[in-house]
């Protein structure tokens, strides 16, 4: 069977019902990060567009919210089979555009494919209840439906994975959904998905992707009054500032974020060493360390120290650095200019405080190959600040006390992992980190379509996933009903 002829018109933005041109003040120009060549120019959303967009899917969501549920199931399940008929194109299209790597962008689709299943199933589980009460004669009901509209603002980093998380199980409960991809990522993190789910038949309205620079209609996509949850991920920066527009538009809103992480991986002295090393590896530089849950520290206790540094070392040396298509790479580039000058400027003044450098390398265009850093102090710039880019800091720690100081010594809380041979030792340990995920002899690079995913403290709040995401976009009502006279004493 021939594969389908590929997606194309991504220079224009499915708004309101219709794929047309945004009519916003400025031009996407979307960059291949690894060639430096411009894939293709799209004409940015304004607030013409947004308004549109947000008025279509509140009329637009009634009736989708009143299909059967096996209807929503079904469009869903179509989602995911179109996924496996366009597999090679959409995983092009995370290299082309996010500078995945092929091993990544592999993942990112299984993550997808298994959101859209998962998915699926929701429509069935949204359930009421029925609650005992000490009235005579009432019967108290709790009735659970979608929100009505959900706004989605999704990054560049995981985009296919990041804006499916949240829009595949909002339109399962029943709710309108309209996106907002990162500008260097309008097709893997928007269009591409309208173009699966409209080839899927979901219904004309129900969902738009509105790309445009944050500058013209970041702020409005969030006071706009229609949208009644706005679901973020992002940095601790920029989701405070959603989370305070939030609660100040004319219509208050929930939100669910996921934002910034400073997770690490500690090593214990009764730890597998090379099993440790080789996860560490891939949990530090998957993706060029550009992920929210990946291990930005990496803290060993004194006793192995060396040991372990010598046999992570090797690992990384390993690593293949160049071309993210060829399926031998694991280092590919940063997604942007302003990125990797960022972290040459991290790098920089590691130097310049005289951190030992045990392994590192020029850039090439947007390459930066991997680095590693040793005996870094936990609470200097290199430990304490989201790297996102293939840095790794070493940390030695007196024992287990101590290294369990470090990890907690952040304001971030979104993920964390330990490595030892007593596993019980190890979830004792998981249990008093402060993190909303952790892992025991496993890297943190882990999104299960059934599992909550999210963190603590600055890490944000709400949790992705399963049932977790049907609460985050439905809502209860509580309805009674008075069977018999109603006793008052008036």
């Amino acid at each position: 069977m021939s594969p389908p002829a590929p997606y194309d018109g991504f220079d224009r933005q499915p708004i309101g019902g219709s794929w047309r041109h945004g009519s916003g003040k400025a031009t996407i120009r979307d960059e291949d990060p690894y060639r430096g060549e411009t894939i293709l120019e799209i004409p940015s959303a304004g607030l013409a567009d947004l308004d549109v967009a947000y008025a279509t899917a509140r009329v637009a969501q009634p009736a989708w919210a009143a299909s059967l549920p096996t209807v929503r199931a079904t469009v869903l399940r179509r989602a995911a089979c179109i996924m496996r008929a366009r597999r090679g194109e959409i995983v092009d299209w995370l290299i082309r555009e996010s500078g995945s790597t092929r091993l990544k962008a592999e993942m990112e689709w299984s993550a997808v494919h298994a959101v859209m299943l998962e998915s699926a199933s929701m429509p069935y589980r949204v359930e009421g209840r029925i609650l005992p009460g000490d009235v005579t004669g009432k019967e108290f009901r709790v009735y659970r439906g979608p929100v009505g509209v959900v706004g989605v603002i999704s990054p560049w980093n995981w985009p296919l994975q990041l804006t499916a998380r949240s829009l595949a199980p909002a339109l399962a409960v029943g709710n309108a959904v309209v996106v907002k991809p990162a500008s260097d990522t309008p097709v893997t993190g928007g269009l591409l998905l309208a173009k699966i789910l409209e080839e899927a038949g979901l219904p004309e309205g129900v969902f738009s992707v509105v790309a445009g620079a944050a500058r013209e209609i970041g702020d409005a996509f969030v006071l706009h009054p229609v949208p009644r949850v706005i679901s973020f991920t992002g940095s601790t920066g920029i989701g405070r500032h959603v989370a305070m527009l939030a609660v100040q538009s004319s219509m208050l809103k929930r939100t669910e974020l996921e934002l910034g992480g400073n997770g690490s991986i500690v090593v214990l002295e009764d730890a597998d060493l090379d099993q440790a090393a080789s996860c560490a590896c891939f949990g530090k530089f998957l993706h060029q360390g550009q992920i929210c849950m990946i291990a930005n520290r990496l803290i060993v206790t004194d006793a192995v120290y060396d040991a372990f540094l010598d046999r992570f070392i090797a690992y990384v040396r390993g690593l293949r650095v160049g071309d993210p298509a060829d399926p031998s790479t694991m280092i590919g580039p940063l997604i942007n200019r302003r990125q990797r000058d960022a972290l040459l400027a991290r790098i920089r003044l590691a130097r310049e405080a005289g951190t030992r450098e045990v392994l590192g390398g020029e850039p090439r265009g947007l390459v930066v190959p991997p680095h590693v850093f040793a005996d870094v102090a936990n609470d200097s710039p290199l430990a304490q600040e989201e790297l996102f880019g293939p840095v790794a800091p070493v940390i030695r720690a007196a024992d287990e006390e101590e290294a369990l100081r470090f990890a907690n010594a952040t304001q971030q809380g979104l993920s964390g992992a330990v490595f030892t041979r007593d596993l019980e030792r190890g979830v004792r340990f998981a249990r008093r980190l402060a993190v909303g995920m952790a892992h025991v002899n496993d890297h943190p690079v882990h999104d299960l379509p059934n599992n909550p995913f999210g963190g603590e403290k600055n890490s944000g709040f709400g949790r992705f996933g399963g049932d977790w995401a049907i609460t985050a976009f439905t809502t209860d009502q509580w309805v009674t009903l008075q069977h018999e006279p109603a006793s008052t004493p008036f």
